[in-house]
């Protein structure tokens, strides 16, 4: 029954964006087609998330509501946002997953698309204010950022470590990015890569002693 009113909106949306591409191309809605869209997605954001609001079981409407939103802000503001509107409508979607999560904390995996999208709206951001390997360093913190989350988040089974491995290599790999930024950066990496690995190699060998 949740397939079929998932499918049921789906459908529904689809056929209304058809009528609409159509009645464009007759050209009904000419000098006010950006007003017609903002609308439309605007007002299909809105119905995702009613069908959410009724019913708490139906966390999937989060995705397109958010999703719908962030594309009706897109489409409304048009070119005075430039690089920053692929930013704000990652970030739409990504605030999706988080807030999935918010309310369904057995729903660890959200963690992992939520922190990439909003990893890569910063990325996008920094890069749109001049930011060439720095964008990319952001990116990758972000990253191990979002792994070292999913570790400490709490599920049945206990912490999950293997989530440790892919932050370990991401932080890593922000570092050596962000290590170009100079200044301060250019001194703090190589220091926390020293003490990182200074106390792995301590621990493993107190860890054969005992």
């Amino acid at each position: 029954m949740k397939n079929l009113k998932g499918t049921v909106w789906l459908g529904a949306l689809l056929v209304i964006m058809g009528i609409v591409f159509l009645l464009q191309n007759f050209g009904l809605f000419s000098g006010v087609e950006q007003l017609v869209w903002v609308v439309l997605f605007g007002l299909a954001g809105l119905a995702f998330l009613w069908v959410f609001g009724r019913d708490r079981e139906q966390w999937w409407a989060i995705i397109p509501g958010f999703t719908l939103l962030g594309l009706a802000l897109l489409v409304g503001l048009g070119d005075r946002l430039g690089a920053w509107g692929g930013a704000l409508f990652m970030a739409a979607i990504g605030l999706s997953f988080w807030t999935i999560y918010a309310i369904r904390r057995e729903f660890w995996w959200a963690i992992i698309p939520g922190g990439a999208l909003v990893s890569l709206a910063a990325m996008i951001g920094i890069a749109e204010m001049g930011g060439g390997e720095e964008s990319v360093g952001i990116f990758f913190l972000g990253l191990a950022a979002t792994f070292l989350l999913v570790y400490l988040a709490p599920t049945a089974e206990g912490r999950m470590k293997w989530a440790l491995i892919p932050a370990g290599v991401l932080v890593v790999m922000g570092a050596l990015f962000t290590m170009s930024m100079g200044g301060v950066t250019a001194y703090f990496w190589p220091a926390a890569l020293i003490l990182a690995g200074a106390y792995l190699v301590v621990r493993s060998l107190m860890g054969r002693r005992g």
